[in-house]
């Protein structure tokens, strides 16, 4: 790979570069899955779903079981509410949560005081990767920005209320990272892999553009977790990101 947009990525173990969406019903089958990527598995990113279900219980056995997590719940309420919700996670070790930076200033800033209490990183969501330009303009009013605007004006104001990095499609990676800067970890969900389906994921792009892009922390769910052989899946994928250190 040619040309990347060097960010903290490039300082990380390609294992931390991969965050595997385990997007299963249980906590049980989480742990299956866990099972089934062995030491590949360095990053694991749990959702809404899956965490009203099984809560802090599933993450301290992954923590328990050499796994960095992202707990990725999307916080967006008032600022001191956030802040106890962050608090609480700090507590529980987990490694990067994200908040939506449409909620405004005050509540990242609530969100970075309280990780930063502990090593917890807090990663700020600019606009969903399940939003294409029609879906966009349909929630919109007339005359109001482009998505592509809608990315910069978030991100500018997380990484200004002192966010550790931003989330976004793929196809906005270099403007997040320009936006960010150098030090800002760009995390973009809806990575395709070869013969994989995009599903609900409207802006996707491949693992090789997403890095030349500026992304540092790749989210792949159903393109690892429903291959023949997960381990070998994940391997693949993080083999790719250490060529481009080499």
């Amino acid at each position: 790979m040619t040309d990347t947009l060097i960010g903290p990525g490039a300082r990380l173990d390609a294992r931390e570069r991969v965050a595997v969406a385990l997007d299963v019903p249980t906590g049980e089958a989480a742990l299956r899955a866990r099972d089934s990527f062995g030491d590949a598995l360095g990053l694991a990113k749990l959702g809404s779903a899956l965490f009203v279900r099984e809560g802090m219980p599933l993450v301290r056995e992954l923590k328990e079981g050499g796994a960095r997590v992202f707990l990725d719940l999307k916080f967006h309420d008032i600022p001191s509410v956030v802040e106890q919700a962050v608090d609480k996670a700090v507590a529980e070790g987990v490694d990067y949560l994200t908040v939506h930076a449409s909620g405004g200033a005050a509540m990242v800033e609530a969100a970075v005081r309280a990780a930063e209490r502990g090593s917890t990183r807090v990663l700020a969501v600019t606009v969903l990767t399940s939003l294409d330009v029609d879906a966009w303009r349909a929630g919109a009013s007339p005359g109001e920005e482009s998505v592509e605007e809608a990315v910069e004006r978030l991100a500018r104001l997380a990484t200004d209320a002192g966010a550790h990095g931003l989330v976004g499609s793929a196809r906005e990676a270099a403007r997040l990272r320009r936006t960010g800067g150098p030090e800002c970890l760009v995390v973009t969900p809806g990575i395709r892999l070869p013969g994989a389906d995009t599903s609900d994921q409207a802006r996707t792009v491949s693992v090789e553009d997403a890095v030349r892009s500026g992304s540092d922390i790749l989210v792949i769910g159903r393109g690892v977790m429903r291959a023949p052989d997960p381990a070998a899946a994940l391997r693949s994928v993080q083999d790719l990101l250490r060529e481009d250190r080499s």
